[in-house]
């Protein structure tokens, strides 16, 4: 039997001309061979399995060729081509750094590079990860780096430039040899399956080619290892049964039954996903390319971007046309979510399945997509909670009145316009809206639609609908509002409108904010209710913004004569916590001092 040799060796380039993927650096290289302009010096620096050590080994056989072509290649017929052919030529010299990194392999080196070279003009010395040299070797390497003999010249090819002393690269010329696009692997692959006479699948080819992701000797590698598998016959079902990878049917059926918004369908299939081993995180990271794709696909200008078959290129086509551009954006969003928490989720499969299910409900009937800030809010479940909510109301409460008053009409509203109206209940099964008075009386108040803030958990829209001009703002406006009307107040509405006083707070009261949150309101009257405070220091803030308080609850519970009044106990100081703040205020009232080190360092308090 023949001695096998693997195809990355066997098919390995021997000229310029058969280099895959890199033509800007042997365009140049060549340039400078045939005028030449050599350097003494070159980092070679790229990913593994790109040709930088099969460059540096066509390069200096190529400036040593006695008869060189008028193309910049060797002849292979003068002596010192055939001892490079033949692996005797005492003027190419390769080092591994890896295994030889000590400072007496550089010496040795170093001793060879005074010797001239016997045939040819030039010794090539090529030293291969070159960053795995230590730095005692490096420092003695320097000095012959910066000025070798005539006839020396030092190719350097390393994966991993950002670990090469900067005085080195200081002193060489830098090619950066960059991943192998996947259309020329495999194209590559192509060629090498006629000369061996293997059949192969243009599929499967392509999926070979992402495997190996841009590096050559990798994906030569992958075919003779689908070679022995498929006895020959390399086909897209043998390469994803042998490389283990999911094939691209299951993602176009994901996203069919996205577009459907079939829940429990795609949690089915993603269970069978899951039962033929695949790992969670591999499979959404695919479906985000999938979904790339498929976004790609959709203009002619972007197709080119897609790097797949011809027959699968057309089903990315197919699909797309389904799909709305915000669709994909969103998906694509929420995949890229999943993928960067799923490392650091516990329940990892949960995490998976809640992705799949919002990417099933971005395309619900008659919804639509928001503007970036994730998934929408379910309808059916905000309906549920209302209809719970609407059952568990007592049935015996008083019907609202229906007809509006003359008194209610706003002064602002122009004479023969009609005032929009919200229908009230008649009977106690009427909605929540219709039976909640944050007066407590049967007067009539104009309402929004109920909602729930996610943020907050309180009941929202229970105020007067009122135009964008004339809405409450609890950071500008301190006037006093215009009434036609002093509704009662209850207590259970005044609590209601004071939290929601304390969450639309700006940002930069948010320790205020927190503080209301803590604190309840009780009514002292009609009009007056009292809130009592343990701290002095909060006391004062909280009489700063006294008049928005007012102002804004005056709005809210249409009342004119609401006003509060601040008590101060400090019998139970001791016994409560305080805040930061509340601790850094303390110890500026005892050391003066502390505050204008606060200010020299520019220091602030979160």
């Amino acid at each position: 039997m023949d001695n096998f040799i693997v195809s990355a060796r066997k098919y390995r380039p021997a000229t310029f001309d058969t280099v895959v993927g890199q033509k800007a650096l042997i365009v140049t290289l060549k340039n400078a061979i045939l005028t030449g302009k050599l350097a003494h010096a070159y980092l070679f620096c790229g990913p593994r399995g790109v040709g930088k050590t099969t460059c540096a080994r066509i390069f200096a056989k190529s400036i040593n060729c006695e008869h060189l072509t008028p193309e910049g290649e060797a002849c292979n017929e003068c002596e010192s081509c055939r001892a490079f052919n033949e692996q005797r030529s005492y003027n190419i010299h390769e080092l591994d750094a890896a295994s030889n990194n000590s400072v007496d392999d550089i010496r040795e080196l170093i001793d060879q590079v005074r010797i001239p070279p016997q045939i040819g003009r030039y010794k090539v010395f090529i030293i291969d990860e070159v960053h795995m040299l230590s730095t005692a070797a490096f420092n003695a390497f320097l000095k012959t780096l910066e000025e070798p003999p005539r006839h020396a010249i030092f190719i350097l090819a390393t994966t991993e430039r950002h670990k090469v002393l900067p005085t080195i690269l200081s002193r060489c010329q830098i090619y950066d040899f960059t991943r192998i696009e996947l259309n020329d692997i495999v194209e590559h692959l192509a060629k090498v399956a006629s000369k061996e006479g293997v059949t192969t699948e243009e599929a499967a080819l392509h999926i070979i080619a992402q495997k190996a992701d841009g590096g050559m000797r990798d994906a030569l590698s992958l075919f003779d290892q689908m070679v022995s598998y498929t006895a020959g016959n390399v086909t897209y079902q043998g390469v994803i049964g042998s490389l283990n990878i999911l094939d691209y049917d299951y993602y176009f059926r994901f996203t069919d039954l996205f577009v459907e918004h079939k829940i429990s369908e795609t949690m089915l299939l993603f269970d069978e996903v899951l039962r033929r081993g695949f790992d969670g995180g591999n499979f959404i990271t695919n479906l985000t390319a999938h979904l790339r794709d498929l976004l790609v696909s959709r203009e002619p200008a972007t197709l080119p971007l897609l790097e797949v078959s011809t027959d699968v290129r057309e089903r990315y086509r197919e699909q797309a046309q389904k799909c709305s551009e915000r669709f994909l954006i969103h998906a694509i969003k929420l995949c890229n979510d999943c993928d960067l928490n799923y490392r650091a989720s516990k329940n990892k499969r949960l995490l998976v399945e809640l992705t799949l299910i919002q990417l099933s409900q971005l395309t619900g009937e008659g919804d639509e997509i928001g503007s970036g800030r994730g998934p929408k809010r379910l309808k059916p479940l905000f309906q549920k909670a209302v209809a719970a909510a609407s059952t568990s109301q007592p049935n015996n409460s008083k019907p609202a009145q229906t007809a509006p008053t003359a008194a209610a009409t706003p002064a602002s509203q122009p004479q023969g316009t009609a005032q929009q109206t919200t229908p009230t209940s008649t009977s106690g099964t009427g909605s929540p809206m219709d039976r909640l008075n944050l007066s407590g009386t049967s007067h009539k108040v104009t309402t929004r639609p109920i909602g729930i803030s996610l943020r907050t958990g309180m009941l929202r829209g229970v105020q007067e609908e009122k135009p964008k001009s004339q809405a409450a703002s609890v950071n500008v406006s301190t006037s006093q509002p215009v009434i036609t009307e002093d509704l009662p107040v209850a207590e259970d509405g005044l609590r209601i409108c004071w939290k929601q006083f304390a969450t639309e707070l700006p940002k930069e009261e948010s320790a205020m904010s927190g503080r209301m949150m803590n604190l309840r309101p009780y009514l002292a009257s009609d009009t007056e209710f009292t809130i009592t405070i343990d701290n002095k220091l909060v006391a004062q803030e909280l009489h700063t913004i006294k008049p928005r308080i007012e102002n804004y609850l005056r709005q809210q519970m249409q009342n004119s004569r609401i006003t509060m009044r601040i008590i101060l106990d400090e019998t139970q100081t001791s016994h409560r916590i305080y805040s930061r703040v509340e601790q850094y205020q303390m110890l500026e009232k005892r050391n003066p001092s502390l505050k204008k080190l606060k200010e020299l360092l520019d220091l602030d308090l979160e």
